[in-house]
Formats: C-alpha cells, structure tokens, sequence
C-alpha cells in the first residue's frame, strides 16, 4: 500500500499533470464565460434578426404513446438548446485556436530570433605555405641574435 501511494505521489508531482489539473479548472470557468456571453448577449441579438425568438424556447413537442395525466410535462425535444451548445461551441473553439495560433507565432518568432542569433566569430583563415616558411624563417633569425 505504501508503494502504491509513493507512485500516486510521483504520478501527481509530475508537471504535465498538475498543468492538466489546472487547464481543465481554467476551462471550466472559461466554459461558464463563454456559456453566459452566448445566452446573455450573442443570442438576444441573434434573436433580433431573427424576429424576437427566444431560442431557449425553441422546442418540439413529442407524442406520447400512452395516456398521461393532464398535468403531466409534456415530452420536449429542446432544439432551441442544442443550437445554443453549438453556438457557445464555436465561440471557445474560436478562442481556443486564437490562443494556440498566438502561442505557435510566438514559438516561431523566438524560434527564428535564436537561428538568427550571431554565431561565435569565424575562425582566422589558415596562413597560406608562404606565410609560414616567412615565419620559421623570422624565428630562426631571431634566434640567430
């Protein structure tokens, strides 16, 4: 047992994890924004164009196949929703990929700035046969002195 929660330990220390953890928080709370904007504020101007319709009011009444009491909820297909989810699903996957664009032209920018960065200076070209000889030539004289 004692092992077994040694590589829990290990298993939650790992970064990726614990960014994971936090980036499913971040986006649970994101969802809650993006949710709210699509309801409270896209949809009522959509509903504009659209002649005032509600979309949360958008449904379908199904049939039933059985008697059911007067006062019964009638069975609903709630398109009006559906079209809401997919609304606030465009929205953050819009936002979503704004996000990893700017992070990949970051990436990329900083990439290239490091390619383009001045290598060490080049090396002094080799002394060419001529050179050299000169060279022995000066030392043996100066050791001639």
């Amino acid at each position: 047992m004692k092992k077994f929660f040694s590589e829990f330990k290990a298993f939650i220390n790992k970064g990726n994890v614990l960014n994971l953890a936090v980036g499913v928080i971040i986006g649970g709370a994101f969802s809650t924004i993006t949710t709210s904007l699509t309801n409270d504020v896209i949809m009522p101007i959509v509903s504009i164009f659209l002649g005032g319709v509600d979309f949360s009011s958008m449904t379908v009444t199904l049939p039933t196949f059985y008697k059911v009491a007067e006062d019964a909820v009638p069975n609903t297909l709630n398109y009006g929703n559906f079209i809401s989810a997919v609304i606030n699903f465009l929205i953050l996957a819009f936002v979503v990929f704004c996000i990893v664009k700017a992070f990949n032209s970051a990436s990329e920018r900083a990439r290239k700035k490091k390619e383009e960065a001045p290598a060490a200076p080049p090396a002094p070209p080799e002394p060419s046969k001529e050179e050299v000889l000169l060279t022995e030539i000066r030392d043996i004289l100066a050791k001639k002195k």
